[in-house]
């Protein structure tokens, strides 16, 4: 872990105050911070590079070209993914689903056909599902979890011969929970249905293979993994994007263009109307090199003993009911808690004054919190740039988040 120890270096947002308190920034799920390494990468892309990648034959656009497709080649090896035509750049995860829904789901089901998601799925893979169902006749079907957060094998016995579609999330950014994908996957083949994962939770913490876990589609966004907002990925099977119609049109995605009739340019490009944002691209690849830098191993170690250390704090306040699960087995840096008698806006605010910014509301994730009989909650979520004396801010703070409130600490 000794490439972890001066990393804070790197991250100079860090290094200010909020409200006269030094920032503790607990809201990582939402948006990492960006090292050094990611903005230069930009600025010399920006300072000597900057062209419209696949658009013109002069150095600039050349140069663009080549750091654009660079890449994509590098978020191939990243994914372990068989072919660069199988990387799709996307404004985001959101984006990448919309896609999958879209270009696939609305030609591939039909009345009573199911689509399986977990309880647990972000709006961004819930919302286009549903109006997937509602344009095809299609029906949702929704896996629950267990009062831990996790989920039970025997829900997975739903994912049946009428099942055409399972689209699930790697890690819950509510929950936290790693949700076992690869055995969703198999059952998912093994009655001829296809799977997405969103792994925009998964990819910043650990090593994801989406050869080894054979998945059909597999979406994630740069901002949570370092890099700047506007970039995601669709990886996508090449079979299966290869069948697929286009979702946006015009752009590098044509091929010729007549009158009448329109023939669109192969994979991957078919799938990236419009000039992209090469920037957040560049981004993206500096991001993917730091981590790597960084190791996987690493960066797991130093979350976890984060995750553990919030845990035992947490436990410790007689005010506190966690949501998700209480220990580290298939978990990631994200611990969700509710504060007795104290709405999770005001926990937020208040947290705020001290330099302390957690995320407070329903996550996303409204019929999760529904089935977990609750309006809202705080989130606390942690990256390999967070050290305990965070966690120790936010815990101290918490006691003042109750004497605000006119109740007592501990």
């Amino acid at each position: 872990m000794s490439k972890l120890r001066e990393v804070r270096g790197d991250f100079p947002i860090l290094d200010q105050e909020i409200q006269g308190r030094k920032l503790v920034y607990l809201d990582s799920a939402a948006t990492s911070q960006r090292p050094l390494q990611v903005q230069e990468a930009v600025r010399q892309y920006d300072n000597r590079d900057n062209g419209n990648p696949h658009r013109g034959s002069h150095t600039l656009s050349l140069r663009a070209t080549e750091a654009f497709e660079g890449v994509r080649e590098k978020v191939r090896r990243f994914l372990h993914a068989r072919s660069v035509k199988e990387i799709i750049f996307t404004k985001n995860a959101t984006e990448a689903i919309n896609l999958v829904a879209y270009s696939y789901g609305l030609s591939q089901l039909k009345p009573g056909d199911r689509i399986v998601l977990s309880i647990a799925e972000h709006h961004a893979n819930l919302v286009p599902w549903q109006q997937v169902a509602k344009k095809t006749g299609a029906v949702l079907t929704y896996l629950y979890v267990d009062e831990e957060g996790r989920l039970p094998e025997k829900e997975l016995d739903k994912i049946d011969s009428a099942t055409k579609i399972v689209a699930m999330s790697h890690m819950s950014n509510v929950l936290g929970t790693i949700f076992p994908v690869k055995e969703v996957i198999r059952r998912a083949h093994a009655v001829g249905a296809v799977a997405l994962i969103d792994g925009a939770q998964a990819v910043p913490h650990m090593k994801v293979d989406v050869t080894d876990l054979d998945a059909d589609f597999y979406v994630f966004s740069g901002h949570k993994m370092l890099s700047l907002m506007g970039v995601g990925v669709l990886y996508g099977r090449e079979s299966l994007l290869e069948t697929m119609d286009p979702f946006l049109y015009g752009g590098d995605m044509i091929e010729y263009v007549h009158e009448q009739e329109t023939s669109f340019n192969e994979l991957p490009f078919k799938f990236e109307a419009g000039t992209q944002g090469i920037e957040a691209v560049v981004s993206l690849g500096a991001a993917i090199d730091y981590l790597e830098e960084l190791g996987f191993d690493a960066i797991h170690e130093k979350e976890m003993e984060l995750l553990a250390y919030a845990l035992d704090q947490l436990k410790a306040l007689p005010y506190i009911r966690l949501v998700g699960p209480s220990d580290l087995k298939d978990r990631g840096a994200v611990v969700s808690f509710v504060v007795e008698d104290v709405h999770p806006h005001d926990v937020s605010t208040i947290l705020d004054s001290y330099g302390v910014g957690v995320r407070a509301g329903h996550h996303c994730a409204q019929p999760l919190m529904r089935y977990l009989k609750i309006n809202a909650c705080t989130r606390a979520s942690f990256a390999f740039y967070n050290t305990k004396e965070d966690i120790d801010a936010l815990v101290r703070n918490l006691d003042e988040v109750r004497r605000w409130m006119g109740y007592g600490s501990r």
